[in-house]
């Protein structure tokens, strides 16, 4: 007889998506979804273009003052964002414009 091994379908899941080259565009994506959440609808309302280049997340802030302000917090939003997606480095920077 033989013994089965019984796998968890989130462990299959994450398996196929790793073998087939899709699990960093997932996370990215997560991550930039994971913005509007993580900084509230203050911030949000004033968040434009988001895209993410060569581990490196650029957003887009219409307001200078906040733009400021958010250029001085990039450890920490770096932290965040990719704490929110699941503790992984995605991105290594963030990049206020």
């Amino acid at each position: 007889m033989f013994k089965k091994e019984v796998q968890s379908l989130a462990d299959v899941l994450q398996k196929v998506l790793r073998q087939g080259g899709l699990e960093t565009p997932l996370n990215q994506k997560r991550l930039i979804d994971a913005w509007d959440t993580i900084m509230g609808p203050t911030i949000t309302r004033y968040t434009g273009e988001k895209f993410i280049k060569n581990q490196t997340l650029f957003v887009k802030i219409t307001s200078p003052a906040l733009r400021q302000d958010l250029s001085m917090m990039k450890t920490q939003l770096v932290k965040r964002l990719n704490e929110a997606v699941g503790g992984g480095l995605i991105i290594s920077d963030v990049h206020i414009y």
